[in-house]
């Protein structure tokens, strides 16, 4: 019920935001309800993704979480993150980054469900949102480690995300340097303008402002969206003026820019003209009509079809790249070497520069350009250089380069920072002492990226002719580094979104599983990996005992479950001490089918019944268990169900025994007090174990004891020989000659 009165209340508010002359259209759009987990890596968030269209003014997420039925749970927090443009960056465990790994953590907020509530319902706005891809992460917090058993009652949580959103359909558009005359009757007056490819500069004016009570208008101007993260977006306050204006250097290119203008005057009617004028600056070389296939084979695919993916020497002239005209008429003020885009699979692919061996000059700066589709933005972007400290020319102090999104800087030798007007970039730089520079940067944002270079002298020298060679490598890779030897690189997916993510082991965390903090040590794997395989040689005793009293089938039911379960806990260790002799699924599965079926032999071996039975009962089971695990291995069931239906079959059978005996079965209090109670106990205590007290830090041992108990109830718990199978259960053949057996043999005579 708070829900739907919190949807109403939403769309009343959001019909009522904005009351100007412009005309607002409402969208709504909801994803589908998903359970939280506990936080140990990124694989554990639940990611919704949203498109937010252009001329959106007014976002608002309807946040819903609902506990399930059941235990009293206490208090839980939830912890949302939200970011635009990429899945969102998030430390909520606090690990450390790789190195050389430049990150920036997504805004985020903590919902609350209080002991005994069903749920929260949380709306959270964002005005002038930028437009494109937002993401939404939600989680619990930090896993404890707890191992929980499938079916057993536990706190659950759903999360769902809906957004409401308005959007204006006619809004005006500043036309460059034509003053648009607007008058301002309610607190905001929205507009928006175009930013054409290589302009460098935008201005937005305020003219002619005016008002009854006096000469202060109030006005304020905003250029730009919200992402929720500071720099995107800037404000100037033009209280007490007349006249101001707002600039933005660099704006982001081939883009529409919201301009907001506010009044802190309220319900006045303030009259004033806008207009926008934007500066197109440096503009590459023109490149002809005909595209140079030769000059592309013998500086693109020669090179990289001679190298093993590293560097090559080669360098390629700017008269010599494919394309290029010399004889340009027009102003040369920067260097674009063209860049080819190699797609090798999903979230993998690499930036091929013309000439991977760029010649960095001081008077021009070198701008690559890196486009980035929108499915790029689930990896990792990685930026490599390399100087040859060889070709240093001039007063060469170092080669200076800047990474940022949607537009570059153009004047990396001046004491200008490595950002753009709306976004922060990401520097790097390479000198004779420091030859290499790596930078990565998980889940970029989509878009277009440029990585301006540009060598930087020592201020004693004349700096006009220095300049230095570097190899520059840029890639897109699902993982860091593929998350190293303690971790596992996996792709996920949000509906038709694909992301990366690593999932470590042996105790190491982190984005890259490079955090050591935690890790376990050569011995302790080692530690680990003896207790879990060689505890399943207790099954040796049950099996030696199954053989001594004639339980053939059984015994190699109990040398298929020590065989599977020593080879699948070698190949299921987390570290570097791994040993698998077939593929991991297969090994899981013959475990934990032995396993189970080695419950269900026991049991009804001992119901005692006719071999034809019993042994018919053995095959059924196992192909019901069989089908089972291929459905869900970890469900409590699976074991459950064995179990009990076993234990009907085996008290029916001592019950019909004990009325027919008209006395207890088995009747001797021997068998009950020296090998039943000790049998249970030790199956109590295995399941015990199994059940409540495992965690991720002391499976080991934990689970090495599961193994010994259930081994040793089997050897308790297994029937005595019948009397007339023998020690052993062999055969009765001397010479090939069957002897009489202790068994009643009708004879009929044929007169």
């Amino acid at each position: 019920m708070e829900k739907y009165f919190a949807l109403c209340l939403l769309l009343y508010a959001v019909a009522g935001c904005f009351a100007n002359d412009l005309t607002y259209l409402n969208g709504f759009y909801s994803k589908t309800p998903q359970r939280l987990s506990k936080y140990s890596w990124f694989g554990n968030v639940r990611l919704h993704h949203f498109r937010v269209p252009e001329d959106a003014v007014l976002v608002r997420w309807l946040l819903t979480v609902s506990r399930g039925s059941g235990l009293n749970c206490g208090n839980q927090n939830i912890t949302v993150h939200f970011r635009a443009g990429a899945p969102p960056v998030i430390n909520p465990i606090e690990t450390a980054f790789p190195n050389s790994t430049s990150v920036s953590l997504a805004h985020n907020l903590t919902l609350i469900i209080p002991s005994g509530q069903s749920g929260n319902v949380t709306l959270f706005n964002v005005t002038h949102p930028k437009p494109g891809d937002w993401f939404l992460a939600a989680h619990l917090p930090k896993d404890e480690g707890k191992i929980e058993q499938q079916g057993l009652p536990s706190c659950s949580y759903l999360f769902q995300a809906q957004m409401f959103l308005r959007r204006a359909a006619d809004l005006p558009i500043l036309q460059h340097n034509i003053p648009l005359y607007q008058t301002l009757t309610t607190t905001t007056a929205l507009f928006k303008v175009f930013v054409p490819e290589f302009s460098s500069r935008l201005d937005v004016f305020i003219l002619n402002c005016s008002v009854k009570l006096g000469n202060d208008c109030g006005l304020s101007i905003t250029v730009g969206s919200s992402t929720l993260s500071q720099s995107s977006e800037l404000k100037q306050n033009c209280s007490g003026l007349e006249s101001c204006s707002a600039s933005v250097l660099i704006p982001p290119w081939n883009s529409w820019l919201l301009v907001t203008v506010e009044t802190s005057h309220p319900n006045t009617t303030i009259p004033f003209s806008i207009s926008a004028n934007v500066t197109v600056g440096c503009k590459p070389l023109s490149v002809s009509s005909d595209f140079n296939t030769s000059a592309f084979i013998r500086t693109i695919i020669a090179p990289q079809s001679n190298t093993s993916g590293g560097l090559t020497n080669t360098y390629v002239s700017m008269r010599d790249q494919p394309g290029l005209r010399a004889n340009s008429s027009e102003p040369m003020c920067m260097r674009s070497p063209s860049v080819f885009r190699d797609e090798q699979d999903v979230l993998s692919l690499r930036f091929i520069v013309s000439s991977s061996n760029l010649t960095v000059t001081s008077d021009l700066p070198t701008v690559l350009t890196l486009e980035h589709s929108p499915g790029d933005s689930g990896g990792t972007f990685v930026v490599q250089l390399h100087l040859n400290t060889s070709s240093p020319v001039g007063g060469f102090a170092r080669v200076k380069a800047c990474l940022t999104p949607s537009a570059p800087v153009l004047h990396l030798n001046r004491s200008q920072t490595c950002a753009s007007g709306l976004t922060q970039g990401y520097s790097l730089s390479v000198s004779s002492s420091e030859s290499q520079a790596l930078l990565r940067i998980p889940f970029p944002d989509e878009g277009v990226w440029y990585l301006s270079l540009q060598t930087v002298c020592n201020d004693s020298v004349d700096c006009r002719n220095a300049s230095a060679i570097v190899g520059v490598s840029v890639s897109v890779s699902a993982c860091i580094d593929d998350c190293g030897p303690y971790g596992e690189c996996r792709l996920l997916r949000t509906h038709s979104y694909l992301y990366g993510a690593c999932v470590c082991k042996a105790g190491w965390q982190g984005w890259g599983c490079t955090d050591a903090t935690t890790a376990q040590s050569y011995s302790r794997q080692m530690a680990a990996a003896l207790l879990l395989t060689f505890s399943n040689f207790f099954f040796i005793p049950p099996i030696v005992v199954a053989l001594y009293r004639g339980y053939h089938v059984e015994a190699a039911i109990y040398f298929f479950t020590m065989f599977f379960s020593t080879f699948y806990h070698a190949c299921d260790q987390p570290g570097v001490t791994v040993m698998c002799i077939m593929d991991y699924d297969a090994l899981q599965f013959c475990d934990f089918l032995g396993s189970v079926v080695s419950v269900w032999v026991t049991i009804v071996c001992m119901a005692r019944l006719q071999d034809p039975v019993k042994y018919l009962l053995f095959m059924v089971g196992t192909l019901i268990i069989s089908m089972a695990m291929q459905l869900d291995r970890r469900g409590l069931w699976n074991l459950l169900g064995p179990v009990l239906f076993a234990l009907v079959i085996m008290v029916t059978s001592w019950v019909y025994r004990g009325v027919k005996r008209h006395q207890c079965y088995p009747p001797l209090w021997r068998r009950w007090v020296l090998f039943l109670l000790p049998g249970i106990v030790s199956a109590l205590i295995g399941v015990c174990v199994y059940v409540f007290a495992q965690t991720d830090s002391n499976y080991y041992y934990t689970h090495s004891i599961w193994h010994v108990m259930v081994a040793t109830s089997v050897v308790f718990l297994l029937p005595p020989r019948e009397k007339h199978i023998p020690p052993w259960g062999w055969t009765n053949k001397i010479c090939s000659y069957r002897r009489c057996k202790n068994e009643k043999v009708e004879l009929y005579t044929v007169t």
